[in-house]
């Protein structure tokens, strides 16, 4: 067969890439042709999206692959969900989209509850209450004098929103979709008692498209701007989390994943979504999946907490890789302290050094004093913090899980992953890295009629990529720590961030 070539951008919350795919019939290859950095722009004390400089990345890459290797069979987009963009009548973008991280849905939930039952709305939704979500950032603009709400025409998720720049059209993914809280659960409409109840206008919605559609071609203004021919794109699973799990290569069903980057999101697949009131109160969330199936997660800080201490560190003229950061870690003393990742406290951009401080100093143990000691901490609390997901999840689904499989960039931190290996006793397997881009060529192939379903995509994925097994260490010294941790976490509970 003639190969397939396809290109992927995965759109992250700290970078962006653009990978070329090549599918000869048997295997799929991918190389990485560009990257781009991503993140927070804060203007007047608000956090936004750099959404012109993203565009304009992607539009080079374009040019890049075009100039390089020729025009592709098709492109897809995926990158995280919940953030948006709103178009005026005339298609204009009304400023750039805000940033999930930003404070201006403070309050946004209890707002919502005092007109919706709170369990009402997860029945509805099947989504746990994040400040973050879509419907608490929608209710924030509308309460927002000058917004620019009231000349909205269409509200466009992030990923629908560059398949909009890229060919015109206007639609919403599924997998996207479901990230919003505003999704009519086990259904592809927008749910409209949530809608009239918090009178959010519904012409702001576009219809909901499943993945492997074909959302439109590169227009001819694009084409010719990037030397492009007029491909499709199409629409992949357009949550990244949902395409990360498409690529995942493991056999059966007795396993669960962690999508490990900026978040670290922790689920299931299940034929159905659980709506159960245990599952609501323990902050279980239901997402779509690529082949329509759902995914009952826990959505847990992750990297990010590392992410800007790094950030701190390079500011202070220090710049460490982070296979050097693995390295202090593991000659620091095992288990000195613990943070809780889910506080408020490490969700905004800032200082996490000095929060991470005084959270173990509020808590009454050590103070991590040196770098070594910050991230040993910050590692052991994600894998501990993995194990009271991963318990939780067993009660919730009633699931018996024997592996843990992580993929996305998380997989580069070897010592994390052996760390979530000891906490849990469980085995983890560990990759593909470019998971989400792999899962987003998967579903090219798919909606190119190249591939037939996701079944086929993930015997690709074994046929073609090399996974790293962890196996567990050292339990009984986690079981004791893990113990310690889960009191650390409950005093937390009683404070207020």
């Amino acid at each position: 067969m003639t190969p397939l070539k396809m290109l992927a951008f995965d759109l992250g919350a700290s970078n962006g890439r653009a990978i070329l795919g090549e599918y000869d019939g048997e295997r799929l290859t991918v190389e990485l042709k560009a990257r781009f950095l991503n993140g927070p722009l804060n203007e007047l004390g608000h956090w936004y999206w750099n959404i012109p400089r993203l565009w304009a990345d992607i539009k080079a890459s374009l040019a890049r692959v075009s100039g390089e290797y020729g025009t592709p069979e098709s492109i897809g987009i995926d990158s995280w969900g919940v953030d948006f963009g709103l178009l005026d009548s005339s298609g204009r973008l009304l400023g750039n989209p805000f940033h999930y991280r930003d404070a201006r849905t403070d309050g946004m939930r209890e707002v919502a509850f005092s007109k919706l039952p709170r369990e009402l709305l997860y029945k509805y939704t099947g989504n746990s209450f994040e400040r973050y979500n879509t419907l608490f950032q929608v209710m924030a603009a509308l309460q927002n004098e000058g917004s620019g709400e009231g000349e909205a025409s269409r509200l466009l998720l992030i990923s629908d929103l560059f398949a909009f720049f890229l060919t015109g059209a206007t639609a919403t993914e599924f997998t996207a979709a479901t990230t919003t809280q505003l999704l009519r659960v086990g259904t592809l409409e927008w749910c409209s008692p949530v809608l009239e109840a918090l009178k959010i206008p519904p012409s702001l919605f576009t219809p909901v498209t499943l993945p492997g559609s074909i959302r439109g071609l590169v227009s001819d203004r694009i084409a010719t701007e990037t030397g492009m021919k007029p491909i499709p794109v199409v629409a992949v699973a357009q949550h990244d989390t949902a395409s990360a799990v498409a690529a995942i290569p493991s056999l059966g069903s007795d396993y669960c994943f962690i999508s490990s980057g900026t978040w670290s999101l922790m689920g299931i697949e299940v034929d159905v979504p659980i709506l159960s009131n245990q599952a609501m109160e323990l902050g279980y969330t239901n997402e779509g999946c690529a082949n329509g199936r759902y995914r009952l997660l826990k959505n847990i800080m992750g990297l990010w907490i590392l992410q800007e201490c790094r950030r701190v560190w390079e500011a202070e003229g220090q710049s460490f890789s982070y296979g050097e950061l693995d390295e202090l870690a593991s000659r620091e003393v095992p288990f000195a302290s613990f943070i809780d990742p889910g506080r408020d406290l490490f969700f905004e951009p800032g200082d996490m050094c000095d929060r991470i401080r005084v959270s173990c100093k509020d808590s009454g143990q050590p103070v991590p004093e040196s770098r070594g000691a910050i991230v040993r901490c910050i590692l052991e609390s994600l894998a501990l913090k993995y194990r009271w997901a991963l318990e939780n999840l067993e009660t919730v689904s009633g699931k018996t899980i024997r592996t843990i499989h992580i993929v996305g960039g998380g997989t580069r931190n070897r010592l994390l992953n052996q760390f979530t290996a000891n906490s849990t006793n469980r085995p983890v397997l560990a990759g593909p890295e470019e998971a989400a881009a792999i899962g987003n060529l998967i579903m090219q192939a798919i909606g190119l009629g190249r591939l037939k379903n996701i079944e086929d995509g993930k015997r690709l994925v074994r046929n073609s990529i090399q996974v790293e097994e962890f196996v567990p260490e050292n339990v009984d010294e986690w079981d004791s720590a893990y113990e310690r941790f889960c009191r650390i976490c409950k005093h937390a509970e009683r404070r207020k961030d």
